[in-house]
């Protein structure tokens, strides 16, 4: 894989969203970019915000100043996302690969997240880190989460169908050249269920115009298996609470009902009218949720 990142900062860097919060850092032998706002770090409770498959820092832009004065906020881009490098092997671009790295990563910031906040594979992600001990916050705040594998044909399909397309490099350069019409962008948001401003309706055809992006995201989704974590989920014992758009055609807000039977300890809240990419639609509705977890969680410590 190319360990360079898929933007180049120089060039994109200077209008990304709270660039001034941007930094690199070298951690499990990869250069990530991770942005950093709010309160100091041990002024305040550290939260961790991890993003999806395809997405970047870019996606969390309306919340990290809603969220900023009550805590320190660490966003990184995900490896192979963004500005973030692409690990050399691809099971680094695994579920249990990407959590040790982002351990890692955190070990390398000294920071101790006191919760996460994490949208579709970014919620897998977390709870992979604290079934495995390595992180342990008070809650996990999940944005329509992509917590289970497809069912039926296409999870028999999906699987290989993504490795043999990850597999040929002429893949992420044809569908960055498709992307780049603008019905194409569009489709590929409006398949998501959710209505984006401009601003970020132009993000998102940033990162899909660059092969190395496409290439990360896709490898991810090829290394990707969901299967250990739905069968370990009713080991979990961190709380989850489950924020989900009920316009979601990403992930059906039917998952999340089957992620609550499993773990019926969660909580589900439902937001009428929004999609996939909720939390970039209204911030402040998801930041509200957000706020509510935190404070159930501080009231149980309590």
């Amino acid at each position: 894989m190319n360990p360079a990142p898929a933007l180049d900062w120089a060039l994109d860097g200077p209008s990304w969203p709270h660039a001034v919060a941007s930094r690199f850092v070298l951690a499990d032998g990869l250069r990530w970019h991770v942005q950093q706002m709010g309160l100091a770090q041990g002024e305040g409770p550290t939260l961790l915000l991890l993003h999806g498959t395809g997405a970047s820092t870019h996606s969390w832009r309306g919340l990290l100043p809603l969220l900023a004065p009550r805590f320190h906020l660490i966003a990184p881009d995900l490896p192979g996302h963004a500005f973030s490098a692409t690990p050399a092997s691809g099971a680094q671009m695994s579920l249990p690969g990407m959590a040790r790295a982002l351990a890692a990563l955190l070990a390398t910031l000294d920071a101790r997240p006191n919760f996460v906040l994490g949208h579709s594979a970014g919620a897998a992600i977390a709870i992979r880190m604290s079934l495995d001990r390595l992180i342990e916050p008070a809650a996990i705040a999940a944005v329509n989460p992509a917590l289970l594998p497809f069912g039926g044909l296409p999870g028999r399909i999906f699987g290989p169908a993504a490795r043999l397309l990850a597999a040929q490099p002429w893949v992420p350069r044809l569908f960055a050249r498709r992307a780049a019409r603008p019905a194409v962008l569009q489709g590929l948001l409006d398949a998501t269920g959710s209505t984006l401003d401009a601003e970020g309706m132009a993000l998102y055809g940033r990162l899909v115009r660059s092969p190395a992006h496409a290439a990360g995201a896709l490898s991810m989704m090829a290394n990707w298996d969901l299967q250990p974590l739905r069968r370990e989920l009713p080991a979990l014992r961190v709380p989850l609470h489950l924020i989900v758009g009920a316009n979601d055609h990403t992930v059906p807000p039917r998952q999340a009902q089957q992620v609550h039977a499993l773990l019926p300890a969660s909580t589900l809240i439902m937001l009428p009218g929004l999609g996939h990419l909720a939390h970039e639609e209204q911030p402040v509705r998801v930041v509200q949720q957000v706020l509510a977890v935190v404070q159930a969680a501080s009231t149980a410590a309590a």
